[in-house]
């Protein structure tokens, strides 16, 4: 009966795959992946977001959106530009155990991927691509099509990030963060001399105010990305856009806007208290910003003619929630910290907890393995523990929503000690453990929810997901607050959790390969945006491994309409009564996790339909 499915759901594939192609067979047209970071489904409507609104009630509406789990911006990212989820791309999160020091990354084993030279440096550790997997602007360059991206450091590279030393402008055009110095991707001539005559510079301003966090006594910014984005738009809509419309051949461009995701993580208006957190006029301001963008390149085309052959795919990476710091059962909490207010969760919080309940040293690998003593905490939250860090018995890789946990020696008896004490504590709701260390009580194996494929990059030994809950407004993701293992204050927004308002993103789509006025209410995630990308642009990667997105068939004129189905997985329940349940809808063989964790501790996971209570339809 699998077998069945599996060619059932290849056959439908390849329907989808010759309707676009008979579309796309006298001129392939351009595509537009504008990825505005860390946006929440529901958070756009006409007056907040008119020009996505637009796009989204105009074109299609993917009112069942996914981003894959941990919901971290990288992550998702590699999800983005490969089509696999990250079981493959070994792109776990934002920071990961790397299994080797890197310098650029400050001589840790644990190192924060969004960073070119890490990146740079990465790639060159895995032979060459540590995604394992071709990415969507190498392909499309390769065969003949303008590519271009532009936006946040660290996820804009990742769509062309092998071999982007410039060779004659072959490679793609990328500007972020740190174009203009040493660790950004090379401009061509051509790029330097229109950045001059468009009066841009060549080097990317800062965020300015917009990059300031505060600390537990000061708030952060107020202000969104502004003059950042703004740069990154003008090179798009006024150097980058005319530039291929004058090379007469097909284009692909990445937009990937730091706003909201950067001013909801700073932002200043809820200091240590969860309302109105992430719904403040802060966040407003970053929403309105990164619909502006939209709008200028929306504009520049129709000024360029491009409109009518230009496909327009917005996919945010995650949702987002506000921070909590509080819990009745962690004894890091019950411990006092200069930087901390009293009873408050500090900065790397599990790593504490863990040293304490396994008896194991703390080190901390961003300050030159340096132990962590009395009322400290390791400085970004990452810890190594045992008694020499330079061979740990384990390893935490702090994100925020979720945390990544590696044993690099496989030990099952300290798996089994670590899977009881996370059992202990009030902020942990699911546990998944490397289906290689066996099968725990109260846990699910990462193999379930595609944790587990062909990645070079070393594999988690347990994710352990947080706490989360609603608070502030009767819409579940637009409030959800969730504990979170980072720098950032109570108050200040946070996402990488498997709650509803984590891992329900904004998503829709215009163009000539796309309906008009569709709403598609099947599940969707962002590994189907990239195979979506490349089934529209006509490309074919050879994958090493299995776990691939699906194209949005449904959305394409004359595309097929597959069915869905909803259902759970449920883990063996723990000596404490938890369970650790994962609620997705499948497509074919094609799985979509809505939620996951422990019961009464993950926004969505009580609810009949999952993050479907108040969909974006029109």
């Amino acid at each position: 009966m699998r077998r069945a499915i599996v060619l059932l759901s290849a056959s439908l594939l390849t329907l989808a795959a010759s309707a676009a192609s008979a579309q796309n067979t006298a001129t392939p047209h351009n595509l537009i992946l504008f990825v505005p970071d860390g946006l929440r489904a529901l958070k756009v409507t006409p007056e907040t977001a008119p020009a996505m609104a637009e796009v989204r009630d105009k074109g299609v509406n993917f009112k069942n959106s996914h981003s894959l789990f941990p919901t971290f911006t990288m992550a998702n990212g590699s999800a983005m530009s490969t089509g696999h989820y990250l079981g493959d791309t070994g792109t776990f999160s934002n920071t990961i155990f790397s299994g080797y020091t890197s310098a650029p990354a400050g001589d840790t084993v644990v190192p924060f991927l969004e960073n070119d030279a890490v990146l740079g440096d990465i790639d060159a550790h895995f032979t060459g691509n540590y995604l394992n997997e071709e990415a969507l602007l190498q392909l499309a360059r390769r065969k003949g099509y303008s590519t271009a991206a532009i936006g946040k450091v660290g996820p804009t590279l990742l769509f062309d990030h092998t071999d982007r030393a410039e060779k004659a402008g072959l490679h793609s055009i990328v500007i972020d963060d740190s174009t203009g110095a040493k660790t950004g991707v090379p401009l061509s001539d051509e790029m330097k001399d229109a950045l001059a005559k468009a009066n841009l510079p060549l080097v990317t301003p800062s965020r300015g105010d917009n990059g300031k966090a505060g600390d537990a006594k000061t708030p952060g910014t107020t202000a969104a990305n502004i003059a950042q984005q703004a740069y990154f738009a003008d090179v798009a809509a006024k150097v980058v856009l005319p530039m291929f419309k004058t090379r007469a051949k097909p284009f692909v461009l990445v937009f990937w806007s730091r706003d909201p995701d950067g001013t909801q993580h700073n932002q200043g208006d809820s200091l240590n208290s969860v309302t109105p957190g992430i719904n403040g006029p802060s966040t407003m301001a970053a929403i309105k910003n990164v619909d502006n963008n939209l709008a200028e390149l929306r504009k520049a085309l129709d000024d360029l003619g491009l409109t009518a052959t230009t496909d327009i795919i917005i996919s945010a990476d995650h949702g987002f929630s506000t921070i909590s710091k509080q819990s009745k059962t962690s004894p890091s909490a019950k411990a006092k910290y200069d930087d901390t207010p009293e009873g408050f969760l500090p900065m790397g919080f599990l790593a504490l907890d863990l040293a304490k309940a396994l008896d194991l040293p703390l080190f901390d690998p961003n300050d030159k393995n340096a132990a962590v003593g009395d009322n400290a905490h390791p400085k970004a939250g990452n810890g190594v523990l045992g008694k020499d860090p330079t061979k740990p018995d384990l390893v935490v890789a702090t994100n925020g929503g979720s945390d990544l946990i590696y044993l690099p020696n496989r030990d099952k008896r300290l798996a089994d000690r670590t899977i009881k004490a996370l059992l202990e504590q009030d902020y942990v709701s699911g546990l998944f453990v490397d289906d290689a260390l066996g099968r725990f009580p109260g846990t699910l194996p990462m193999s379930q929810i595609n944790l587990k494929g062909k990645a070079v990059t070393p594999n988690p030994s347990i994710v352990a997901n947080f706490r989360s809950y609603v608070e502030g407004c009767n819409e579940p993701t637009n409030c959800s607050v969730e504990v979170a293992d980072t720098v950032l204050r109570q108050g200040q927004g946070m996402h990488g959790s498997f709650g509803r308002g984590d891992t329900y993103n904004f998503m829709a789509a215009i163009g000539p390969d796309f309906k008009a006025g569709y709403v598609d209410p099947l599940p969707v995630s962002n590994a189907d945006v990239g195979q979506t990308a490349a089934l529209l642009l006509g490309l074919h990667a050879n994958a090493n491994g299995g776990l691939e997105g699906r194209v949005m068939s449904e959305a394409l004129p004359n595309g097929i309409m597959p069915k869905a189905i909803e259902a759970k997985i449920v883990s063996k329940p723990a000596a404490n009564g938890l369970q650790t349940v994962v609620k997705y809808q499948r497509v074919l063989t094609q799985r979509y996790f809505d939620v996951a964790g422990f019961p009464g501790r993950t926004v969505g996971l009580d609810e009949d339909a999952a993050g479907k209570q108040k969909t974006a339809g029109r």
